[in-house]
Order: structure tokens, then sequence, then C-alpha cells
């Protein structure tokens, strides 16, 4: 299979986009399940299907999705994929240099903490949702930055596989977020209160 790489984006208008719940939710959902029609992301997302086609008309707008007509069952049936299927990279600090990129990435950067945060609290949440598998891990490892790169494309290659076997529409199946971070331990700032110090 050949390697498949995030397409880097570096245009702040991207994240008007993808800083938006909804719509970062919707290609999620097609990148999980792959091309979708308006009604089964509404569905998914739990969400009218008229809300879900004006996001998906706002990510087409940025050149995010495109209708795929070649799926679609008749003339007015509108299926939607994303047009990177590998994802993208955004890349914040080409996007900084542009005009108004510096107030559009501290902005997404706001929002994707909030996310993080939302994700990490879930995970730690005593709430039972039948029929789920939650699980919370974290490593240790001595590695060097090119060893780290390494570990990260392995990672990545491992997750991919396992959305393309199990990309479609099956309602057997609900989607996971899994949120993977690698990062120096010494980038961690621990708070006072944690450093066992009185």
């Amino acid at each position: 299979m050949p390697e498949r790489t995030p397409r880097p984006v570096a245009d702040p208008r991207i994240l008007r986009a993808i800083a938006h719940p909804v719509r970062n939710r919707i290609l999620g959902e097609l990148s999980a399940a792959g091309p979708s029609r308006a009604a089964d992301l509404a569905h998914d997302l739990d969400i009218p299907a008229n809300q879900a086609s004006f996001h998906l008309r706002q990510l087409a707008k940025y050149g995010l999705v495109e209708e795929a007509p070649d799926l679609a069952r008749d003339r007015r049936d509108r299926v939607w994929r994303a047009v990177h299927e590998e994802g993208i990279t955004v890349e914040t600090s080409r996007m900084e240099e542009a005009a108004g990129g510096a107030a559009a990435v501290r902005v997404f950067h706001r929002t994707l903490s909030a996310w993080a945060h939302a994700v990490v609290d879930a995970a730690f949440s005593t709430a039972k949702i039948p029929d789920t598998q939650r699980t919370i891990a974290d490593y240790r490892i001595k590695l060097t930055k090119t060893e780290a790169a390494e570990l990260s494309a392995e990672l990545d290659a491992v997750v991919q596989a396992w959305t393309d076997r199990t990309r479609g529409r099956d309602s057997s199946r609900r989607t996971y977020v899994l949120l993977s971070m690698l990062q120096p331990e010494t980038a961690l700032t621990l708070h006072p209160e944690d450093d066992g110090e009185e």
C-alpha cells in the first residue's frame, strides 16, 4: 500500500472551516466512514439534516469536501466525500505570516485545546457507555528526534490500516476518537501542587 501523507495547508481561511466543532466532526465522520449523505452525517452527529447540509456546503467552499456524483443513486441524491482522504496537516507557523493569520491561529489553538481537554475528560469519566471500549495508556520511551518521528509514522500507519479496514457505513460500529501525543516529557509543566512540595 502506498504511503499516504496528510496534505499540508497554510491558508488561515481554512481554520474558519475546521475550527467549528460541527464541521470538525463532519470531517472526522467522513474520514471514518467514507463518502456519506447529509442525512447519514445528521444521524451520526444527532443534528438536523439541513444543519449538516449547511456545514457540508461550508466545507466545500473551503475545498475540504466535494460531491461524489458517481456514488449518488440519482440526480437528486447528494453524496459527499473528503477531498483529502488522507487528512490535512495545519501548518500554523506559515499561517501566522499571512494577513490575519496570527489571530486565526490563536483561535484555532484555543479551540483545539478545548477539544483535547474534552476528550481527556471524557476518557476519565466514570459514566458508562454500553457496548464500548475505553482505554487510557501512557508510556515513557527514550528516543532521539529521528526515532520519535519513526515511532510516530509507525503508529500513524497502524491507525490508518485500521481506518481503511473499517471504513464504511456499518450500524454495528461507532466512531471512536484516538488522541495521540508524542513530545518530550520536559515540555510538560507541573503545577506547584503536583510536585510533592508543601
